[in-house]
């Protein structure tokens, strides 16, 4: 009774987690390949284990065969040689030899010892792969291992993940030993095994921290309708509550800040901006663009972009440093977004309509104006008829057409003098 590979099965089974019916088929398909190295690719081989004497039974099977008539000794055994292991056999019958696993030799029993120990890493990788996949989404906790050209080793416990150098926050450094938090976003199935990819700098990882810190989001109460991140320096997060009494800005900033505290601390003083969305783009433009002041937003479906007024002196709240904020609210609208100040954007729509209408009527191009330096109807009234008809290209009768064009849209207001007073003392 072979007692140590029987507690040997049990041990690995317990100390890896693996399968134990898998682990005996790597066993018997082991002990298969190794026979047949020792005899031949061509014989017939079965190989059990028995659980309850754990001892592995070999087996081969050979086809009787007439006298003189074999031809391949390691699958064919004449009818005399057979009846003598049992006399009842018959032509074309199967016959089965018990094999000495012992007699296979030291060489087949290395190969048995490779295979196993392949095939039992190979399903441990399995597993592992099997339980990090269905993983995603979730923060773990790992160890600082080592530093590779394309980033870090983290220890997980079971397995290791890589920390790529473009998935880490920006000024954060590690350290042999430090622990670490992330998010998984990718397991691959690689030739070394299942390669576990973590970050720190996805919006994901930011969304998996709102889950974990506030009851809230992780219920489904609060949704976290978008993430728009500048890893380590700021982000912008859209909420919306599925029920009227619970303000979702509330619940996530939490009582005097904790909860919000929590995450910021967990990266590293990163500033976040609790944006309330909204279904109307405009509404939810503007809550984006927070903290600056916005007068009104043009929306244009069409180029998928939205044009924001805001007061003179908001220009540099709503574009933010270096472009923050603004790009930050474009990724978490999903639009793109120009930001004109009030007095730019009405002298712009001015100067742009009634060009425009001049142009259509005098049957010139608008660009052709612009570029004769003719950017208001002011500078095209003082324009006399020879500088037009220079600068444009255009016949008298256009430029008669052109005149009647700008007297409608900006006719010159005409003073009426005061009267003087009545005992003759000039107008101040």
């Amino acid at each position: 009774m072979n007692l140590e590979l029987k507690k040997a099965i049990e041990q690995i089974c317990k100390d890896r987690g693996l399968d134990r019916d898998m682990l005996v088929d790597t066993l018997e398909d082991a002990v298969r390949i190794s026979v047949l190295r020792r005899f031949s690719e061509d014989a017939d081989v079965e190989v059990n284990y028995n659980d309850e004497t754990g001892d592995i039974e070999v087996f081969q099977f050979k086809i009787v065969v007439s006298d003189g008539d074999v031809q391949n000794d390691e699958t064919q055994i004449s009818l005399t040689q057979a009846r003598k292991h049992d006399p009842t056999v018959q032509l074309d019958d199967e016959v089965g030899f018990r094999v000495n696993v012992a007699d296979l030799g030291r060489i087949a029993a290395q190969s048995a010892k490779q295979v196993i120990i392949q095939r039992m890493r190979d399903a441990e990788q399995e597993i592992i792969y099997e339980e990090y996949k269905d993983r995603l989404g979730e923060i773990v906790s790992g160890i600082v291992q080592r530093r590779e050209r394309g980033g870090w080793i983290i220890n997980l416990g079971r397995t290791e993940a890589i920390l790529p150098r473009e998935e880490q926050i920006p000024r954060e450094h590690y350290k042999r030993g430090d622990r670490v938090q992330s998010i998984i976003i990718d397991v691959r199935k690689e030739g070394r095994g299942p390669q576990v990819v973590i970050s720190r700098a996805h919006r994901d990882y930011m969304t998996a921290l709102f889950r974990r810190e506030v009851p809230e989001v992780d219920d489904g109460v609060v949704q976290i309708m978008s993430v728009a991140r500048d890893p380590g320096s700021r982000a912008k997060v859209a909420v919306f509550s599925r029920e009227r009494d619970v303000d979702p800005v509330g619940a996530c900033v939490g009582v005097r800040g904790s909860r919000i505290q929590n995450i910021v601390q967990e990266l590293h003083g990163e500033r976040i901006d609790i944006v309330i969305w909204s279904p109307d783009i405009a509404t939810y433009a503007r809550n984006a663009l927070a903290p600056a002041l916005v007068l009104r937003i043009v929306v244009d479906d069409e180029e998928n972009l939205l044009e924001v007024i805001v007061p003179d002196d908001q220009l540099t709240n709503a574009i933010g440093r270096k472009g923050q904020n603004v790009k930050l609210a474009a990724r978490l609208l999903g639009w793109k977004v120009d930001i004109f100040t009030e007095s730019r954007y009405n002298e712009a729509n001015a100067i742009g309509h009634g060009l425009e209408q001049v142009a259509s009527v005098a049957e010139v191009s608008l660009e052709s104006l612009i570029g004769a330096g003719y950017t208001s109807l002011d500078k095209l009234r003082e324009a006399g008829d020879e500088e037009l008809a220079e600068k444009l290209v255009i016949s008298n009768a256009r430029i008669a057409d052109l005149r009647s064009a700008i007297n409608f849209l900006a006719p010159v207001v005409e003073t009426t003098p005061q009267e003087p007073p009545e005992n003759g003392a000039p107008v101040d």
